[in-house]
């Protein structure tokens, strides 16, 4: 392994590739044994800083159609709080239920689990099959890994039953030194961002661009209003640069002054903020308080003249009953998560006697995710990027964005040695460093 290390400190893809591939590498993980342990304790007490863990795993076999990537970054993502927190489902649970249907599958069933479903690196070894990329190919992955042995994903990957969240759903995730994923999950990294700024990519950006680019979501049009919660967030602070870049009108709800101003240097001019405006949409009793749902409907016509057309949805409980009640008539709610709780309440009266449409959207297909990704290649799309912390400390970063300390993205040094390295395309990035300090700054 100690080669390897070695190898990345260049930040030379041939060297890295000409490596020896290591018996072990260095990964964050949690324990089985842990989630049995807080089977019984509530949810707000436990903390990822006590459930992840930096250790030593082996190093999977290459089956047919896999790639073994030398991670030089990552990124946390909310599926990764949610493996830490064992909750909603523990990711355990998804193992046993992978490793009991094929010898590959079994792979995954261990006593730990790999996190993270995001990285930029360095093609190490392909396995057979593998055609479209080669060791020394600079990568970033798109975490859905679609089965495809029955019809059901031959129009749209999402739909097949047999589809996983790499890194979440399966073992061997990004959070590591070395990872393992299928061929078809590769897109180029593009080569004016940092090792760092490319890993924030993945999840958020294909995720937003389903949403609210794709025909499968919103399917937005110039002059549309879009009310994105928060805007300054991983998901959200890329939805907000689609709609700018689609001729759309973001409304972009934040909880502080400083993602505000994140926001408007993004180039949205309509901003919310719920913590200066005291925004409570439910009481002590978990009641709705339907005169803050109207208030808040007031504010968006106040400052835009009318209700959005599109709603980008993800925290759930706390937001979703004022989605439906506040997207204009026959307009989109297009919900992909539920991060404050999965058991919503809305006014039924608002949906179905003004025509409008709830659309759940999951992750992206990969012509979705390599759309997405070819627009920050292009200089088009810029990551958003808060802070980066070492591997060691990935149950830090993991806590930061369980408790929403950070706008953006978390990002995770693996093999990279320091931030700022991996840029290739020296003059795109002179052209575009502006902006990109500009959404990283803050």
């Amino acid at each position: 392994m100690s080669q390897l290390r070695d190898a990345a400190t260049t930040d030379d893809p041939k060297a890295i590739a000409g490596c020896e591939v290591p018996e072990t590498f260095r990964a964050a993980v949690t324990l089985a044994e842990e989630q049995r342990a807080l089977a019984g304790t509530p949810v707000d007490q436990r903390d990822p800083r006590k459930t992840v863990h930096v250790q030593e795993v082996p190093t999977p076999a290459l089956e047919h159609g896999e790639v073994l990537i030398a991670v030089m970054a990552s990124s946390i993502n909310y599926n990764t709080v949610w493996s830490a927190l064992f909750e909603p489902v523990p990711t355990f649970r998804f193992l046993r239920t992978l490793g009991r249907l094929s010898p590959e599958g079994a792979r995954h069933d261990l006593p730990y689990h790999v996190l993270g479903s995001d990285l930029s690196g360095v093609v190490l070894r392909t396995g057979p099959g593998v055609r479209e990329w080669k060791p020394g190919d600079e990568v970033v992955v798109h975490c859905l890994q679609p089965d495809l042995q029955t019809p059901g994903g031959h129009d749209d990957t999402l739909l097949d039953p047999g589809q996983r969240v790499w890194g979440y759903e399966t073992n061997f995730g990004g959070l590591a030194e070395i990872s393992l994923v299928k061929a078809n999950q590769l897109m180029p990294k593009p080569a004016h961002l940092t090792w760092e700024e490319a890993a924030c990519l993945g999840v958020c950006l294909s995720t937003a661009y389903r949403q609210l680019v794709s025909h499968h979501g919103a399917n937005m049009k110039q002059g549309e209003r879009v009310l994105i919660w928060g805007a300054a967030g991983g998901l959200g602070a890329f939805v907000t640069q689609l709609a700018v870049n689609g001729g759309a009108i973001p409304i972009c709800v934040v909880s502080s002054a400083a993602k505000a101003e994140l926001c408007r240097r993004m180039g949205a001019e309509f901003v919310i903020d719920r913590s200066a405006d005291n925004y409570t949409f439910w009481d002590d009793q978990n009641r709705p308080r339907l005169g803050e749902w109207g208030r808040f409907r007031s504010a968006i016509r106040n400052l835009v003249g009318d209700d959005p057309d599109i709603v980008i949805e993800h925290p759930g409980r706390d937001t979703f009953g004022v989605s439906v009640m506040v997207v204009a008539r026959g307009g989109r709610v297009v919900t992909c998560a539920s991060t404050t709780g999965y058991e919503h309440t809305y006014d039924n009266r608002f949906l179905w006697m003004h025509v409008k449409r709830i659309i759940g959207s999951h992750m992206a297909n990969y012509r979705e995710a390599w759309a997405a990704n070819d627009l920050v290649v292009r200089g088009n799309v810029h990551p958003v990027l808060s802070r980066t912390y070492p591997l060691d400390a990935t149950g830090d970063a993991t806590h930061d964005v369980s408790r929403n300390l950070h706008h953006g993205k978390v990002g995770v040094l693996c093999l990279a040695g320091q931030t700022g390295m991996g840029v290739r395309d020296h003059e795109l990035r002179a052209r575009k460093l502006d902006q990109i300090n500009l959404f990283q700054a803050g």
